[in-house]
């Protein structure tokens, strides 16, 4: 054994001799080597990748971002030369029926369509490799690019369109059974001011019984009952997460940047202060470790943003209520005050856009089928009255200039049947300046008709002197 291993030894010195001699070592050539075998892989799935979507008429432009299952590239559809996002799944799946069974593949097919959730446009799988790509819209980028790096604050009137548009996601979602247990400015994405909720791997049904998962939430966003439960948590763990990017998006600035749980909850109490001691025993019901928090009174949410409104501090302190039973829920925090001009503002569109629905719907009795059909044919119609205007000289100069013998009327004039009564006035006598007056004697009135024309005279009258419209329009 000892020779064995001696007669190795002696051959792998004589192999390294022997390489010396014939040539030196080229260290630049060989860290590329190095750097391309540790790149392979990479290149390898995406070289997948571009094959698959090449094949369903797709051209990969840039990547966009990768995560810790997915990543998502910008493609461009050869077919209508539309840009698109393309997230694929980084694990491999063995059927078609698996992908389609996917939360995120399932929760994307019943919120679309919705104008401020992410809309799926097509489902790509290819058996070979397994691979599963989402071909989704593109948007221009999310909240934490947006706000990152800006040093003036967002207008306040932005601010809250961006926030009732996220409410309104997070409703459609918990109003169809699903909440998402991920919202944070990197899944909030926006394009020309509208803002739309994307990322849906992580959301889970109402219907579901707890536990779920505890590190679910990124820890920024984590709610308390997240933290301090063993996954005993509901749909309201959505609302404070949106709290928490309200506050963001005000401040320019995170508002609980834990680096563990533990300095989370700490942050937490800085912030709001400890919570009542029967909230924590409810916590401590379903949580294998124990807990005790010093009593502690928070700074409040006012002091870090002092410039804020009323309404939306009032709005941020209900969405951030430690309880999750007191905290505001998604349909709630729509009707809340700060979104009382936007509130307004769409129902004054819902009711015009009713209206035009209620014109557009008529085709089936005849009315015109949209409002630019209907003031088009206005137009038309105008045209073709001063089209008719200005062609009547013409016609009238057609017309033959002869009398025309029009049917006799045979008029009776009744004789006055009612006697108008003589009124007598008794004269009276007036003296002025020692003279009489006249006196003034009543008479009777008496009513003075005029005497029927001559029939033939009546006729010429008609003939010669109406004109010729007036005698179609007066039925003569």
């Amino acid at each position: 054994m000892y020779y064995t291993n001696w007669l190795v030894g002696v051959k792998n010195r004589a192999c390294i001799r022997k390489a010396n001699k014939t040539h030196s070592i080229d260290w630049k050539s060989f860290m590329d080597l190095c750097n391309n075998t540790t790149s392979y892989n990479r290149n390898r799935s995406e070289l997948i990748l571009s094959k698959l979507l090449w094949k369903k008429d797709y051209k990969i432009i840039k990547k966009i971002g990768e995560g810790t299952f997915s990543e998502v590239v910008k493609a461009q559809s050869l077919k209508d030369g539309k840009y698109y996002a393309c997230k694929t799944m980084k694990q491999s799946l063995s059927s078609l029926e698996q992908a389609n069974n996917l939360r995120e593949v399932q929760a994307m097919k019943k919120l679309n369509p919705h104008p401020n959730i992410i809309q799926l446009h097509e489902l790509i799988f290819d058996k070979e490799s397994g691979t599963l790509s989402l071909v989704c819209e593109l948007m221009e980028m999310n909240i934490y690019e947006y706000i990152r790096g800006r040093q003036q604050p967002l207008p306040e009137s932005k601010i809250r369109h961006y926030m009732y548009q996220l409410c309104k996601s997070l409703d459609h979602m918990h109003s169809n059974g699903i909440f998402h247990r991920d919202v944070k400015p990197e899944n909030i994405l926006i394009k020309h001011d509208v803002l739309k909720l994307g990322d849906f791997g992580s959301c889970r049904s109402l219907h579901s019984k707890p536990p779920y998962t505890e590190y679910i939430s990124t820890r920024w966003y984590r709610a308390p009952e997240c933290l301090l439960t063993d996954g005993y948590y509901s749909h309201k763990m959505d609302m404070w997460s949106v709290g928490c990017v309200f506050y963001e998006i005000i401040s320019l600035s995170p508002l609980f940047p834990g680096t563990n749980e533990l300095d989370q909850v700490t942050k937490i109490h800085d912030v709001l202060g400890t919570p009542d001691s029967s909230l924590l025993q409810k916590f401590r019901q379903s949580r294998a470790i124990r807990f005790d928090f010093p009593p502690r009174k928070g700074s409040g949410i006012s002091r870090l943003i002092p410039n804020c409104s009323a309404p939306s501090l009032s709005l941020l302190y209900q969405m951030l209520a430690y309880d999750p039973e007191e905290r505001i829920g998604s349909r709630a925090a729509l009707q809340h005050a700060y979104f009382r001009e936007l509130r307004l503002a769409e129902r004054r569109a819902d009711s015009l856009h009713r209206a035009i629905g209620t014109v557009e719907g008529g085709q089936s009795s005849g009315t015109p089928n949209s409002v630019d059909h209907m003031w088009r044919m206005a137009r038309q119609g105008r045209r073709h009255h001063n089209i008719k205007h200005v062609a009547e000289p013409r016609i009238r100069r057609n017309i033959q200039h002869y009398p025309v013998e029009l049917p006799k009327l045979n008029v009776v004039v009744p004789a006055p049947q009612i006697t108008y009564p003589v009124t007598t006035v008794p004269a009276l006598t007036i003296t002025h300046c020692g003279s009489p007056l006249p006196v003034i004697t009543s008479k009777k009135c008496h009513l003075r008709l005029a005497k029927p024309r001559d029939e033939s005279y009546r006729s010429a009258f008609k003939t010669y002197y109406m004109p010729p419209l007036d005698r179609k329009r007066s039925g003569y």
